[in-house]
């Protein structure tokens, strides 16, 4: 009789092996010879990515170690040894194309730069500011001195107070949604940037935290040096900060990874006001994730423009843990060359009088320029009386210019006021005839129009001289943009 083999990844192989006996008057019974025998299977070989696994090994091999991250780096190596890269198959990767950065060769940047002019870093700012360069958290120029008492703002390896790092311990890397990038700063992060705020305490000056990427590759080159800058802001009951993080790199088309963390924890009645403004190299790739957990009465407000990177991706996911709260995205992408700008926001809510407003808006001036929007918005059971809108509106300005765009709102709750729209579009005609028949040129027309539609986020930023930096950077694309397409 012929054997039966069942295999089963369990690790497990059965096979019973049946012998007749030699026929005679009488039937006898066959003895049955059972034989089982365990298959040492490793998941790794099942699960891995090869690729990822040689990322993930070039991280380790990168940096020293350090006992306080050492479970955010456990956990992420355990993530990364299964997961894939992202490719166009996966959903959430279906319009964005990562293959520009696994075709290039990543090298983890092991130690900040030698020598660094620390005064022409910060002296275009109006205040001074907390640099990261190449993702490592130097000496910075803020005066500590001029916080308020309990207030903590610097690396978590020189963090004295056993307190406060009992309390960021208890939320650090406590994320369910992070996709592969998440991990891949956790496992690579050289530091973590505390920002702590006690209770009732409210900081006037924002901090302001900028990142330089100074190592980098040559254009056209296959180099691509990786940096993980992490930044952990805990707001406690009635506390309230500012947070300013600007991205910028040499000047010229080089080629790096900035691979960002931001986690955000708002205790109750808190408040976070955060800035974000991307302008980095045209050939370089930045990933950012920003993980936001709001508690009751909280307010996380963000107001992000992003001009930079020939693939800029930014992962906003927004948790409402308690009622009353309120959350509001404004967001604003240019793409004036071969750059793909992508934003993938998700906010849940869990509890009752929920508001969330999200407005998304971007420019798409190349032909070959591409922008992406998913946001999802997901009003669960708990949720009544909430009151949350999207809006996201983009611009069109070349034949082939490409949008793909996925407002999604998910609604459980039964008393809700929701809303959500898309708009794509060129510039109207009748907003053109309206300016020329006022005597102004139809060039100058469609610049004011351009300008004034992005204007609307960036003067939504805080800060007068961050303003004025944005519109003055926007205003300098739009002019090139011009300039190459006539």
């Amino acid at each position: 009789m012929a054997a039966l083999a069942f295999t089963h990844q369990n690790l497990l192989q059965f096979t019973p092996k049946l012998t007749p006996s030699k026929p005679k008057l009488k039937p006898k019974r066959t003895k049955t010879k059972l034989s089982i025998q365990t298959i040492t299977t490793s998941p790794q070989a099942s699960f891995t990515d090869q690729f990822v696994l040689q990322l993930a090994d070039s991280l380790e091999d990168s940096l020293l170690s350090s006992l306080p991250l050492q479970k955010l780096r456990d956990n992420s190596s355990e993530t990364l040894l299964s997961t894939q890269w992202p490719s166009r198959k996966d959903e959430s990767f279906r319009f964005t194309d990562t293959s520009f950065i696994k075709n290039s060769d990543i090298k983890p940047i092991s130690h900040p730069p030698k020598s660094i002019t620390f005064l022409d870093v910060s002296r275009d700012t109006q205040f001074k500011s907390f640099d990261f360069f190449d993702g490592f958290l130097v000496d910075s120029s803020y005066d500590s001195s001029n916080l308020p008492d309990g207030v903590y703002v610097g690396s978590l390896l020189k963090l004295s107070s056993e307190r406060i790092l009992k309390r960021v311990c208890e939320f650090l890397g406590d994320f369910e949604w992070g996709d592969l990038f998440w991990s891949v700063n956790g496992l690579g992060a050289p530091d973590l940037m505390v920002v702590y705020v006690p209770e009732g305490c409210r900081i006037e000056i924002p901090i302001y935290l900028k990142y330089i990427s100074v190592e980098a590759g040559d254009e056209g080159s296959k180099k691509m040096p990786l940096s993980n800058p992490r930044v952990f802001v805990l707001v406690e009951k009635g506390g309230e900060v500012g947070i300013v993080e600007e991205f910028v790199g040499k000047e010229g088309s080089q080629c790096y990874w900035t691979n960002s963390v931001l986690e955000v924890v708002v205790g109750e009645g808190g408040k976070v006001s955060h800035s974000y403004v991307q302008k980095q190299s045209l050939s370089a790739a930045h990933i950012k994730w920003t993980s936001v957990r709001q508690e009751s009465t909280s307010t996380y407000e963000l107001v992000e423009v992003s001009t930079g990177g020939k693939l800029s991706r930014h992962n906003v996911h927004v948790q409402q843990v308690g009622s009353d709260t309120v959350t509001e995205l404004t967001t604003f992408h240019l793409c004036v060359g071969d750059q793909t700008q992508d934003l993938h926001s998700r906010i849940v809510l869990d509890h009752p009088r929920g508001y969330s407003q999200q407005l998304h808006k971007c420019i798409v001036g190349h032909s070959s320029g591409q922008a992406v929007f998913d946001g999802n918005v997901k009003v669960n059971r708990y949720a009544q009386q909430t009151d949350a809108g999207q809006l996201t509106r983009s611009l069109l300005l070349e034949p082939r210019a490409t949008v793909n765009l996925k407002p999604n709102l998910q609604i459980i709750a039964d008393d809700v006021k929701c809303s959500h729209g898309a708009a794509i579009s060129d510039l109207e005609d009748s907003q053109l005839f309206y300016f020329q028949a006022r005597g102004i040129d139809l060039e100058t027309a469609r610049r004011a129009l351009v300008f004034s539609f992005g204007a609307e986020v960036i003067d939504r930023l805080p800060y007068s001289f961050v303003q004025k930096q944005v519109k003055d950077h926007v205003k300098e694309l739009l002019q090139s943009t011009r300039k190459s397409s006539s």
